[in-house]
């Protein structure tokens, strides 16, 4: 038998419930709907909530009884969504799951469910998530010569080199990485090659970024595909994983004590962006973000290229 799945609006008949401590988290799913929806919630507010319930009773099975979560259960639960559920999860949504633990359990103990609220004594984060370092110039020279002389080596290896040039002047995605294709590269004018991203968006209509790439890169990159004639079509044929692996043994062969990684390389190739003058929107659309999420973004890379450090941007 599979998984039982939580529902995600209250039934149609609008029964109240009568839970008790020994009724489990799954049986306490419609109740909670119905009270969010008797205290005036919106129906987004009664979707995001009904999701976090199911990230929870991912974590603790559909049977775990209600008066067995501790709190030091759900500190568990909240490190797991950080650290070991392999999924993503922002600053944005981890605050609003700690909110709603904290609205379920008030709840829960209001109607006498339990006689404690496990979820009182959890703190809830403030301010801003710390950003990703970046690397300071002299560390981009570092990592660029000892790349260089990988290449050129006795036995020549240009795959880092391509790599991290690749990302350090365009800053794309991880996934968009491991997807490019020898197409993806458009050669029409030698003097400015461009690195052309195609998608679909939610809507399923077709767009794509244009990125421009250094003039040098293209010979660099024919090289690569030489040496290692990748196959299926794609410029690295291996896992987003083995990529990683690439930067982090390359950087730290070269000397280099800072963190490399995709998303370093992401945010050092934005902020090197806006100090030499790219205009915010035109930094926005190579970045490929929405504007929702480029209002946050931007104020931190604005706030990276003035020489504020990791730790003055945690403090606030």
């Amino acid at each position: 038998m599979g998984a039982r799945q939580l529902p995600l609006f209250e039934s149609a008949d609008g029964r109240e419930h009568r839970l008790t401590g020994r009724s489990t988290l799954a049986e306490a799913v419609v109740p909670f709907q119905a009270y969010l929806r008797g205290e005036g919630k919106t129906q987004n507010t009664l979707i995001s909530f009904t999701s976090d319930m199911r990230v929870l009773t991912e974590f603790f099975g559909p049977d775990m009884a209600l008066g067995k979560i501790s709190t030091a259960r759900l500190n568990e639960f909240l490190h797991w969504l950080e650290h070991g559920r392999g999924i993503p999860c922002s600053r944005k949504s981890y605050a609003r799951r700690v909110t709603t633990l904290k609205v379920f359990f008030k709840w829960l103990q209001e109607d006498q469910v339990r006689r404690d609220n496990p979820a009182e004594p959890i703190l809830q984060r403030s301010g801003p998530a710390p950003l990703q370092a970046i690397l300071t110039e002299a560390e981009i020279e570092q990592m660029l010569t000892y790349c260089e002389s990988l290449a050129h080596a006795e036995k020549p290896d240009s795959r880092p080199y391509v790599l991290f040039k690749l990302l350090l002047d365009t800053g794309i995605k991880k996934s968009e990485t491991v997807q490019m294709t020898v197409n993806d590269i458009e050669r029409t004018n030698p003097r400015q090659p461009m690195l052309v991203i195609g998608h679909k968006n939610r809507q399923n209509i077709f767009q794509e970024r244009r990125i421009p790439l250094d003039p040098t890169w293209p010979a660099m990159l024919e090289r690569y595909l030489t040496e290692h004639k990748p196959k299926g079509g794609r410029i690295f044929d291996c896992t987003a994983r083995n990529l990683e692996y690439v930067l982090t043994d390359t950087a730290k062969a070269a000397g280099i004590a800072s963190r490399m990684s995709f998303e370093t390389l992401r945010w050092t190739c934005a902020v090197r962006d806006y100090r030499a003058g790219m205009g915010l929107e035109t930094l926005r659309e190579k970045m490929g973000l929405s504007k929702i999420s480029w209002r946050e973004t931007s104020q931190k890379i604005m706030r990276l290229a003035a020489g504020e450090t990791m730790e003055e941007l945690a403090e606030d």
